[in-house]
């Protein structure tokens, strides 16, 4: 089977032959190794050293030297608003505090769409609408430029609380913050 075993940032593309796309939601865009199908049906297998984090725009290069073009997949999120720029940093720690995944753009914060966390922003006098679009969460300061991953472990600098994935359930470590599992 044809490999792809580099990825080309979109900033780096210039001129080589884009042969196929593919379009990944937030989840599926970190991988290292996985059998893959463009949109335009050519079949190969993502090959890579380590997992790394495929961004809008980037491309695959498969073995022969052709790309295949990766593209963000619109995903259900909330588009969570504040009636100012201190209230939106409230919310934006409030939602930090809960270790998921967020996309901080200038006038908003994207999240999953979780009606828990719905209710905790408007309740903290925030809005929180669904919107469809694609998500590019923030990387944190424990994913090295590649994005916070269901593999990665990060420590809180709590002796023996070693967080290997950030849906934890519902307990606390006595440093003020819930975790909670969003609802589908």
């Amino acid at each position: 089977m044809l490999r792809a075993t580099r990825i080309l940032r979109r900033d780096a593309l210039s001129g080589a032959e884009i042969v196929d796309r593919i379009v990944l939601d937030h989840g599926d865009r970190h991988r290292r190794r996985m059998a893959m199908r463009g949109l335009g049906g050519l079949a190969f297998l993502l090959d890579l050293a380590e997992a790394t984090v495929l961004e809008d725009g980037d491309a695959l290069v498969l073995e022969d030297g052709r790309l295949v073009w990766v593209e963000a997949a619109p995903e259900r999120l909330l588009a969570i608003r504040a009636p100012s720029d201190h209230a939106l940093k409230r919310l934006i720690w409030h939602i930090g505090n809960r270790h998921i995944p967020a996309e901080i753009a200038p006038d908003a914060v994207y999240i999953g769409d979780d009606h828990v966390l719905a209710e905790m922003v408007r309740g903290l006098g925030g809005s929180a609408e669904p919107v469809e679009r694609p998500f590019r969460p923030e990387g944190g300061a424990y994913a090295g430029g590649h994005g916070h991953t269901h593999d990665q472990t990060h420590e809180h600098g709590h002796p023996g609380h070693d967080h290997g994935h950030h849906d934890h359930g519902h307990h606390d470590h006595g440093h003020g913050h819930h975790h909670h599992r969003p609802h589908d």
